[in-house]
């Protein structure tokens, strides 16, 4: 990594790391980051990250001083105000706004500020409501309010122009269609009072990283009809709306310059601490305009609590801050400033757009082995007027060889194996999202009716990405992060010639016919998620399933079916089943006493009723509240045990891929998630030791590891053969029962819990080393076999022949 970094640093070391600050990147990384140790954060524009430093001196400064109520008259609450008093002005001034023009209102965010000022808008139904494509969801959730009011809401495009002459503002917008509500009272005509506008965009794209010139605001506050057209602008008088949120933590707007009406911040955004805590800047004129209804403690000088009669406050900031504002968090935003100012803003915006710039040009360079592009990056034009600057956001998708994408939930997850943090999806940004990937209005509502909503796993629709990937550097980001996120990329996307991905699914080899496999173990887990027993034989149920097997789930207060994924504590919970006694026993290292549960009997008197699990209704039992105290206690939350009595379908539709598939759940039993069996080979397992091993010796792993075949969670472990030669098998038997297989299964972080003395342990191992070999399309990650038992006409569900044991030789196919 020393000569890259030379090299990086010979063409961005200028810019790179303050070198005329107080400290270093690296100094500030290494007493002021420890927590960040070998994880790469690349999500700043979701939330930066506050340093120690900064709450060292929160912490030190909340125990040492006294605050308090600054709607009291006491001494404490008197420092409070004062305290309060000058945040705002630090607020101002971080946007260089004039007191005398400007007023800070503080809020519980950016979002609350937006709200605030599309609730109190005076709209009417001459007014106009215009918003840039690129906006994030609560800047387009204004258009609610005017909608609502009559008035007219338009998205505008800003367009590719050639380069502007020299002191002349020379960009042209495209409008979309305007959009209007009938709303009962209201008639467009001829206005007969004054008549408002509000024209809201980002100073910084928070999908793309593209910066919009704040000449904008000048524009369409002195001369709108110039880019807008005169059929809009004939009437009224035109405000201006800056979400600043992502922007101003590198380059916040010069109000000096720009005759900006309102500005949202949000301070998480700007250095990490506090959360729930934003700010609206308003021009006192545009204040006066607003209308508010609602008034509460703090912001009425005098009310009568029998008739109508109130006096409101005078002050801006007192008028429209309900309530008691968030003090302390005020009296802590101080510390974050002392940071950024030390730094400069200056400074910090060269230091991550240097980052930013290294990150794309070396995503652009990317080949695969035959030579298609690998990266393809969101926001980059030759020429966008408005647009001349980028942030410190790179966006993207990363395309396979034959020009197929990977999905970004996909990099999403790798990413994560490697201790990479960034985001995927849209961003709440539809409009941007929309535009930089092609999506139109029918594409859009198409998806919406397949099932894709915000945040699901569904990131490849029709052959498109219906999102992107995005990371984004803060100003203690380094080198370093940005070369390991880029290394990522290299050592997991790209194909050399010799070898393209065609994504299909891994394809086993089935054993000769003197091949011999045999069943190595069964193990059995009664409650879903919870630890298991081995039997060296058990019958099968009436379904063809191991008896019992997730015949129990655990579900919250609040209706979640509790799983280990979510909560790692089930995996201490052991469970045993001893037929001959009728009873299950379950013990876990947080109860004192084992728990008993007979086989029959205990639910019958129990109340019947349905859950949904997996697009799936279940009838299920319940019980005591001296079992569900039990289990409540060894999960370390409220929680109730449910055993499984039946399922009211036999067919469930499955909409998480592109094409609607019908599963079988006609021969599935209890809460199994896919298959009635899982089934792992002990080879496959030994051959993944060696390469876990292998990884030591190569130095990718710093600690030698050996993964026991139970971290798979298998109903069956069979032995002989080759590794994977399970991948190929369709139909197998085990003694005389047949089964027939599912596909491969999906492994998730769940494999990487180890369980040590009573406490859960989280790595990145094994599943990192098997996404570098056993990974197929849509970015599954296969390891073992699901499997579903293949019942014969007029087979005889009972007897001992009605069992699977040890040792039985299992044939395939």
């Amino acid at each position: 990594m020393a000569t890259a970094k030379e090299e990086f640093l010979k063409e961005f070391g200028e810019h790179y790391g303050y070198p005329n600050g107080p400290k270093t990147i690296d100094q500030i990384r290494a007493t002021e980051f420890n927590r960040l140790q070998d994880l790469v954060y690349l999500d700043h524009a979701g939330a930066t990250l506050y340093s120690e430093l900064q709450m060292d001196s929160v912490f030190k400064d909340l125990t040492t001083n006294l605050y308090g109520n600054p709607h009291s008259q006491s001494d404490s609450s008197s420092a409070t105000f004062e305290i309060v008093r000058d945040a705002r002005q630090q607020v101002l001034d971080y946007c260089n706004a004039s007191p005398k023009d400007y007023t800070c209102i503080f809020t519980s965010g950016a979002t609350a500020a937006l709200k605030m000022v599309g609730e109190a808008f005076p709209w009417s139904c001459n007014s106009n409501f215009m918003y840039t494509m690129e906006n994030h969801n609560s800047v387009l959730g204004i258009r609610e309010y005017a909608l609502g009011q009559g008035a007219a809401a338009i998205a505008v495009d800003i367009e590719d122009v050639p380069p502007r002459l020299e002191e002349e503002f020379s960009t042209k917008m495209s409008l979309h269609q305007a959009q209007r509500r009938k709303v009962a009272g209201l008639q467009e005509g001829e206005p007969t009072g004054d008549v408002y506008n509000l024209f809201a965009f980002p100073s910084e794209c928070n999908f793309s990283g593209l910066r919009f010139d704040l000449d904008l605001a000048k524009i369409i506050k002195e001369d709108s009809s110039r880019i807008l057209g005169t059929s809009v602008c004939k009437n009224g008088r035109w405000l201006v709306l800056i979400d600043a949120a992502k922007g101003s933590a590198t380059t916040p707007p010069d109000l000096s310059k720009y005759p900006v009406d309102f500005v949202a911040l949000s301070f998480y955004k700007l250095f990490g601490y506090p959360t729930g805590l934003g700010a609206l800047i308003v021009r006192n004129d545009a204040a006066k305009l607003l209308k508010k209804s609602y008034f509460s403690g703090g912001t009425v000088a005098a009310s009568i609590a029998d008739i109508d009669f109130i006096k409101r406050r005078e002050g801006i900031e007192e008028l429209f801050e309900d309530g008691t504002v968030s003090f302390l968090s005020i009296a802590s935003i101080r510390h974050g400033f002392k940071i950024l100012n030390s730094l400069t803003v200056s400074a910090i915006s060269r230091h991550t757009t240097s980052l930013a710039l290294y990150t794309r040009k070396t995503l652009l360079a990317l080949r695969h082995g035959n030579g298609s592009r690998v990266c393809i990056l969101y926001g980059l034009h030759k020429s966008v007027e408005m647009c001349h600057e980028m942030g410190p956001i790179v966006s993207f998708n990363l395309k396979r060889p034959d020009g197929s994408w990977y999905g970004y939930r996909e990099v999403e997850k790798l990413a994560s194996l490697s201790g990479i943090q960034l985001r995927t999806g849209c961003f709440c940004n539809p409009g941007a999202c929309a535009k930089y990937l092609g999506l139109s209005h029918m594409d859009l509502v198409s998806n919406t009716e397949a099932g894709h909503i915000c945040w699901d796993d569904n990131d490849i629709i029709n052959g498109k990405p219906i999102g992107a990937v995005r990371v984004s550097f803060g100003y203690m980001s380094t080198y370093e992060d940005a070369k390991k996120f880029v290394d990522f990329v290299t050592s997991s996307f790209i194909s050399s010639q010799n070898h393209v991905h065609n994504g299909n699914q891994l394809k086993g080899v089935n054993g000769s016919l003197d091949t011999c496999y045999y069943l190595k173990s069964i193990t059995v887990y009664p409650i879903k998620s919870c630890g298991g027993f081995s039997a060296r034989s058990w019958p099968l149920s009436n379904y063809g399933s191991l008896k019992h097997d997730r015949e129990w789930i655990l579900k919250s207060l609040s209706g979640e079916v509790l799983t280990l994924k979510r909560v790692p504590e089930m995996g201490l919970i052991s469970t045993f089943i001893d037929l001959s006694q009728g009873m299950l026993f379950v013990e876990s290292p947080h109860c004192k006493e084992r728990l008993k549960i007979r086989l029959d009997l205990d639910f019958y008197d129990s109340t019947v009723q349905d859950i949904e699990l997996h697009g799936q209704r279940y009838k299920v039992y319940s019980y005591s509240n001296e079992t569900n105290a039990w289990f409540s206690e060894a999960v370390g939350r409220p929680c109730t045990l449910l055993r499984y009595s039946g399922s009211n379908h036999e067919c469930v539709l499955d909409k998480t891929k592109d094409v609607v598939s019908c599963k079988d759940t006609n021969s599935a039993v209890s809460f199994a998630n896919e298959g009635q069996f899982l089934l792992v080979s002990e080879e496959s397992v030994s051959d993944l030791n060696k390469r876990l091993c292998s990884d030591v010796q190569k130095g990718v792993c710093e600690t030698a590891m050996e993964v026991n075949v139970n971290r798979f969670r298998p109903n069956l472990v069979v032995s002989g053969g080759r590794p994977y030669d399970e991948d190929g098998w369709r139909d197998i038997r085990i003694g005389n029962k047949y089964f027939r297989t599912l596909g491969g299964c999906n492994r998730c972080q769940v494999i990487n819990l180890t369980l040590n003395d009573g406490q859960v342990q989280k790595s990145k191992e094994p599943l990192a080393t098997l996404a570098s070999y056993r990974r197929v399309k849509q970015g599954r990650i296969l390891f073992g076999i699901l499997l579903k038992y293949e019942s014969v006409n007029g087979e005889q569900q009972q007897g001992d022949s009605w069992r699977l044991r040890v040792g039985q030789e299992v044939h395939t196919d």
